[in-house]
């Protein structure tokens, strides 16, 4: 089965990675931390064979909403997202064997060490519609 595991983060947290939320600022070693536990994770995805894809996502400030007028043009939003809104930040697209299994992945994606004070929202695990009943 296919799941789709997904992280959610706010603009406000991207700001505390990048450092331009100086009250909340990660450190070089905060950083250096999430990174080596997110790549042993991709590590071992490669190697049991179930990762498909993986990628972290652009800040929510980058993003865009695209809709369409009654004629089709495209209607395009600057700024899609609230800034305390939470939306996709990263994924993880895996086949494994079932929930369980993605479940276990979330949870170590979730359980990735961040500063003191920083929110940590629940892991988002989503099957992919293989066109099954």
């Amino acid at each position: 089965m296919k799941f789709l595991v997904m992280l959610t983060a706010d603009q406000a947290d991207y700001d505390a990675m990048s450092g331009r939320d100086t009250a909340r600022a990660w450190s070089r070693q905060d950083l250096d931390t999430m990174y080596a536990h997110m790549g042993a994770l991709n590590e071992d995805l490669v190697a049991s064979g179930e990762l498909i894809e993986a990628q972290g996502l652009a800040e929510p400030a980058q993003a865009r909403l695209v809709s369409a007028d009654p004629h089709g043009t495209p209607v395009v939003s600057d700024g899609p997202y609230g800034v305390e809104e939470r939306v996709p930040c990263g994924f993880w697209l895996v086949e494994c064997a079932g929930r369980e299994r993605a479940v276990e992945i979330a949870a170590r994606a979730w359980s990735c060490p961040v500063p003191v004070g920083t929110p940590k929202p629940p892991v988002v695990v989503h099957p992919v519609d293989e066109g099954e009943p």
